[in-house]
This record gives structure tokens, C-alpha cells and sequence, in this order.
């Protein structure tokens, strides 16, 4: 029984997977007529990547950051300074001019993505050595502010020759396609999600549910919260990587705070402590802005001008809409499980018998009337 169960499950994994690929391929033969709609895809893909890391950290590990734009900036960085094409840096850095250092040192798109990641996890190793001894509010504000001392370096005079200051990069190069973008994504999170399963995962998880019971098991606190945090910043530059090619064009304003609220806005959604939640989270959030945009168009019905039909009134909507979902769904819309599809066809079985009408009982005897 229990192994028909799991040759049923993975054969509806395998027919997902196939579903997927082929709305996928179909996208990419057609990226000029569903381009607007792969631009969403790919975004959410990104912060999809993102947000597992961040989950990692705040979700499995129980330290809560507030570092990721700061991380991502990093990655992005790193994968545009050595990924424009040499021929048009002057071009670029048509202000200061670009550090002799720099200037003709090229890589291959899968190394400038690695070199962001590592770079991000080789500053958060460095900071991790004080930070991490702070808890709860003390480290998310600690991780904040230096989200803001890398935006204050980015756009400092002194690294104009390097990061080229306010003015930003462009000429980035892109992915080469919508599953590009989607593979890099799965196998960032694949990778975590192996990470969490293993264990090193129980280490983190014991942290999260009691730090003293963990320590008591001989679990080294220190160690496993500087490896969760290396490991979160990594995967986050590497998102950061991925979203300066996504982007084609960067500067010290693409990572701003917002950024890292909007990440955490799709791990809440979707629940702390689950991988597949966040993943859903990223792309409701970020699909969700998107179909909203008509609220930000002027309305006239009968002649007469609509007022709250205005720039901006989208926002207000869609956050009204999370308020909703937060009230039903206070762990998010997955708290701490996993997606299984049991649980899917459980709940498509559970909806009819929600619109149905219970009968009323009597007062006496609680007869049905």
C-alpha cells in the first residue's frame, strides 16, 4: 500500500514536472508575444530563490535578518562588474573610468554567479562573527544596517571606478532564456532543501525549538548559526546574481530595505518554516502586483471620473488583500508544511462540502428540522 502510494506521487511529481516544461518551452518559442508574462515568471523564479534563503535562516535556524538587499547587492555586483563585455565598460563608465584592475578581467556567466555567492557568504562569514551573538530584534537590526553601509560603499565616490557609483551599471547581459532561469532557481533550492534534510538541518531545527536543549545535545550554537547564515548569504547573493541579469541594469537604489520586506513579506505569506511556501509565496506576491496594475490606471464610467482609480491605489489593494489572507491564514498559507499531494487533492475534495448547507437543529432533542 505504502508503495503504491509513492509510485502514485511521484508519478504526478513527474507529470507536474512535464506540464511544467512544456508551458515553459511553449513561453520561449513565444517570448516576443508573452513577454510581459515571462518577465513575471522570472522575477518571481528569482525571489523564489531568495526567499528559501531567507527561510533557511529565519524559518529552520530561528535567527531573524534583515540583510537579504544587502547580500543580493553583493551578488549583483559582482556578476555585472565581470560580466559586461569588455568593448563596452568605457562605455559605462563613461564618468570616472573603470579601475585598470578590473578593466579587462572577464567571466563566464556561471562563474561571476558563483564568484557573487561566495562573495556574499565570505562578508557574511566576516560579519557573522559579532552579529550573531545578538538575538532576535538586536541581530534583525544589526543585519539591517549593514544592508545600508553596503549601499552607502556601492554609491560612494571613492568605488566609482569599480561599482561606478550612482550612475549604476547596464549592458548586463540577460539569460538566455525563461529556463535557464527556472533550472538555476530549481537547483538553488534543490540544494537547500537537501541542506535542510540533512543533518545539518536537525542542528538548525534544534536551534530554532530550544537553544539551551540544543546546546545540552552538544549541538556547537555558534558554528551551526555562522553555517546558516553563510550558507543563506550565498544562495541570496546568487539570487542577487540572477537578478541583475534578469534586470540588465543595476544601482545602489535597486537595494534598498524594501527589497528585504518584500522578501519577507513572501516568506510570511507564504509560512515560516516551509520551503514549498515560500516558493508559492514569491509568485502570488509578485503575480499578484501585476494583475492588480489596472487599479493604477484613470477609470470613467458613464463620463464620470472614478477618484481612487489613481497611480499607487494598486498597492493599496493589494495590501488590504494580504490583511485578509494574514487573518485566515496566520501562519501563512502553508506554516510549516510542505506541499504534498495528498494534502492538494484533500483540499480539492474539501471544497464542495463547504458551500454545503448544514442542517439546522431544534432546540428539543436537536432534531434535524
Amino acid at each position: 500500500m505504502k508503495n503504491t502510494k509513492l509510485s502514485k506521487n511521484k508519478l504526478y511529481t513527474l507529470i507536474a514536472l512535464v506540464v511544467l516544461l512544456a508551458v515553459l518551452a511553449f513561453l520561449e518559442v513565444n517570448s516576443a508575444e508573452y513577454s510581459y508574462q515571462i518577465s513575471i515568471l522570472e522575477r518571481s523564479a528569482i525571489y523564489a530563490v531568495v526567499a528559501v534563503s531567507m527561510n533557511l535562516l529565519t524559518g529552520f535556524t530561528g535567527l531573524f535578518s534583515l540583510g537579504q538587499a544587502g547580500f543580493m547587492a553583493i551578488g549583483a555586483y559582482i556578476v555585472a562588474i565581470f560580466t559586461i563585455p569588455v568593448e563596452m565598460r568605457d562605455s559605462v563608465y563613461y564618468v570616472s573610468g573603470i579601475s585598470p584592475v578590473i578593466a579587462n578581467i572577464s567571466l563566464p556567466i556561471p562563474v561571476a554567479i558563483l564568484a557573487g555567492g561566495l562573495a556574499a557568504a565570505a562578508v557574511a562569514a566576516l560579519i557573522g562573527i559579532p552579529v550573531l551573538r545578538l538575538k532576535s530584534d538586536y541581530l534583525a537590526i544589526a543585519t539591517l544596517g549593514f544592508s545600508e553601509i553596503i549601499r552607502a560603499f556601492i554609491a560612494a565616490p571613492m568605488f566609482d571606478t569599480i561599482t561606478n557609483g550612482s550612475y549604476g551599471l547596464n549592458n548586463i547581459p540577460g539569460f538566455p532564456g525563461i529556463i535557464s532561469v527556472f533550472a538555476l532557481a530549481a537547483l538553488c533550492i534543490g540544494l537547500m532543501l537537501l541542506l535542510i534534510n540533512s543533518s545539518y538541518g536537525r542542528a538548525f531545527k534544534a536551534i530554532r525549538e530550544d537553544e539551551t536543549a540544543a546546546e545540552s545535545m552538544g549541538i556547537n550554537l555558534f558554528r551551526y548559526k555562522e553555517l546558516s547564515f553563510v550558507i543563506s548569504s550565498f544562495f541570496t547573493g546568487v539570487g542577487g546574481g540572477m537578478l541583475a541579469m534578469f534586470m540588465r541594469s543595476i544601482d545602489s537604489r535597486t537595494f534598498q530595505v524594501s527589497l528585504t520586506y518584500d522578501i519577507l513579506l513572501i516568506v510570511v505569506l507564504g509560512g515560516i518554516g516551509s520551503v514549498t511556501g515560500s516558493i508559492l509565496g514569491s509568485f502570488l506576491v509578485t503575480g499578484g502586483r501585476e494583475l492588480l496594475r489596472f487599479f493604477d490606471e484613470p477609470l470613467a464610467i458613464a463620463g464620470v471620473s472614478i477618484p481612487l482609480f489613481r497611480s499607487g491605489f494598486r498597492m493599496v489593494i493589494f495590501s488590504i488583500l494580504l490583511m485578509v489572507v494574514v487573518l485566515f491564514y496566520r501562519r501563512g498559507l502553508m506554516g510549516n508544511h510542505e506541499f504534498t499531494w495528498d494534502g492538494f487533492f484533500g483540499l480539492i475534495r474539501s471544497i464542495p462540502g463547504r458551500f454545503k448547507r448544514k442542517p439546522a437543529l431544534s432546540k428539543k432533542g436537536g432534531e434535524e428540522k
